[in-house]
């Protein structure tokens, strides 16, 4: 078993990544670390009243001493690999992200500071496993030994990257898209929007996503050179990003034009139907099998029925139907706390870990 910290314990993400890991098959978790306010306590006391998973805290984890996230050499000894959803600004946790690789940990991030760092790759695993070839070079620019740094995407943009993915894969080059999210109010961690704003209303702006869903996926599908990751340069995305009363389920309203040849929307549906991919055929544990769902029905996918398939891990893609402005338009959603986020990290340490880049 890997021994694993995570870094932001008592926050949202944390939480998910502690009822995620519970029992997983290669993880073991045994460090936990957090502001200095939790600092000392034990992790039943630091989260008392604020729990907020649907299944009760794990007992194996109530007696661990929470420590303080800032102070790194504290886990040194303990773990080897860190999952980081410290809630500071930004230079902090550029810092200390940093600081834990130069130490010797294997650092997988939820957040977004390091996602424009040029040697840091930003994962799907489904997508850019081979982007994890530019961690030697990485630890060679920054002088690290063994510690590494990698970090998952905006967690509204997986419903649409992995459907444009398998189509690209199969030759499809997509030149333009728009895409409008309805993004459930647990993307804004905990306690989320005033009730008074959501209620009755949609939100039409969420600081930040919308420039994140137009530059994330472009890094995502580049390519490595030189010690770098450079974008894709010739798609262009614009998007509209709202927050909706929904409290899991982000789901993305799309619509694609494609650069030369067009493909036949029966060819798209078996596409993403027998999509697969590097998590799938290395049988890592949190792959979604299939990675993909698509629904037939006229009025899905629906984030009620359809954020926990693939045990939340999977994407649900529907509706897909001519465009009468671009080539074609479809649905796509995801669990946003799951796939979205700590699972997704989950997913890409497991890949790290089949890789051999995790020992």
């Amino acid at each position: 078993m890997i021994k694993v910290g995570i870094l932001g314990a008592t926050g949202m993400v944390g939480q998910n990544y502690l009822r995620l890991l519970n029992n997983h098959p290669w993880f073991e978790v045994v460090y936990l670390a957090a502001s200095p306010n939790s600092a000392g306590k034990r992790y039943s006391e630091a989260v008392a009243g604020r729990w907020h998973m649907t299944t009760d805290l794990p007992d194996k984890y109530k007696d661990i001493i929470v420590e303080d996230a800032g102070n790194v050499d504290k886990a040194i000894g303990k773990c080897q690999l860190v999952f980081s959803a410290v809630e500071m600004d930004k230079k902090a946790i550029l810092a200390i992200e940093a600081e834990y690789a130069a130490k010797g940990f294997a650092v997988v991030s939820n957040n977004s500071a390091h996602r424009a760092t040029e040697d840091v790759p930003v994962m799907v695993p489904e997508i850019n496993p081979g982007h994890l070839e530019i961690i030697p070079q990485q630890q060679k620019q920054r002088g690290w030994k063994n510690g590494f740094l990698v970090v998952k995407p905006n967690c509204s943009i997986q419903s649409y990257m992995i459907p444009l993915f398998a189509l690209m894969q199969m030759g499809y080059v997509i030149d333009k898209m728009i895409v409008t999210t309805l993004q459930a109010v647990s993307g804004g961690g905990y306690p989320g929007p005033a009730s008074i704003d959501m209620i009755d209303n949609i939100v039409p702006f969420i600081p930040g996503e919308e420039e994140k869903s137009e530059v994330e996926p472009m890094k995502v599908f580049g390519k490595v050179s030189n010690g770098k990751i450079i974008p894709e340069s010739n798609l262009r995305i614009s998007a509209h990003c709202n927050r909706v009363a929904v409290v899991d389920g982000h789901t993305a309203c799309c619509s694609v034009q494609f650069a030369g040849k067009k493909p036949e929307a029966d060819e798209i549906i078996d596409i993403w139907r027998n999509f697969t991919a590097e998590p799938q055929k290395l049988k890592l544990p949190s792959a979604p099998i299939p990675a993909m769902v698509y629904r037939d029905e006229p009025n899905r996918p629906q984030p009620q029925k359809d954020r926990d398939a693939g045990n939340a891990m999977a994407v649900t893609v529907g509706r897909l139907r001519k465009c009468n402005v671009f080539d074609y338009r479809f649905i796509g959603l995801h669990h946003n706390t799951v796939r979205g986020a700590a699972g997704g990290s989950i997913l890409t340490a497991e890949l790290l870990k089949a890789k051999g880049y995790i020992k």
